[in-house]
């Protein structure tokens, strides 16, 4: 049997397990260790760190036996968060890690992730004043299906609602159906996709907490 896990905010020293979930994660939702070999940290620099810095409020960590298993992630307002992480975190991640040259086609999933640091995205979907707010959540494969990424999820969405947020957006890739069926149980709706391949594709849902 499984063992039971718990659920607590974020505290000095989770970074490293909670950037090892990203990379478990990391390949649309699956394991993401092969491609990232030669830094393993590389998407959690820009998908765990700044939130547990930045939104230390909204930052919960699943935790069992083994260790972190899973984090939900937030930002109350996306656009100071962006401008945060701008002047804040992104210079230090372009002066550690140059920029990639040549033929991207080329490139390396570890340097594409770089180039996001030199290039990032900053792409929030509209109506803005409807979905300020945006979440990110991650599970390992032994803590799915178990009920907690809709329990962290529920309890990231009350801290916004208190808070005063009108509603959350999140992204995902369009290859992983999973979590879109997930999203979808919880009352998210598609708002917009992006992207000019299947590969890429990003889909945009947001919840209003209004409705």
């Amino acid at each position: 049997m499984a063992a039971d896990c718990i659920i607590r905010h974020a505290r000095a020293g989770d970074e490293p397990a909670a950037c090892h979930v990203c990379l478990k994660t990391g390949d649309h939702g699956g394991d993401g260790t092969a491609l990232y070999e030669e830094d393993p940290d590389a998407l959690g620099r820009v998908f765990v760190g700044p939130y547990l810095v930045f939104e230390p409020g909204l930052s919960l960590v699943l935790e069992d036996e083994q260790g972190v298993c899973g984090y939900a992630l937030g930002a109350f307002d996306s656009r100071a968060f962006y401008d945060r992480y701008e002047r804040e975190w992104r210079p230090e991640l372009c002066r550690r890690y140059p920029e990639p040259q040549g033929d991207n086609q080329y490139w390396t999933a570890v340097q594409h992730v770089y180039h996001s640091y030199h290039c990032p995205d900053y792409f929030c979907p509209e109506p803005y004043e409807v979905f300020p707010s945006h979440l990110h959540i991650d599970l390992l494969e032994r803590a799915q299906g178990r009920g907690y990424g809709r329990r962290m999820l529920e309890r990231l969405i009350d801290t916004l609602r208190r808070r005063g947020s009108p509603g959350a957006h999140l992204g995902l890739s369009a290859l992983n159906g999973r979590a879109y069926g997930f999203y979808d149980r919880l009352g998210f709706r598609e708002l917009v996709r992006v992207g000019s391949s299947r590969n890429d594709a990003c889909i945009y849902m947001g919840l209003s907490f209004r409705d």
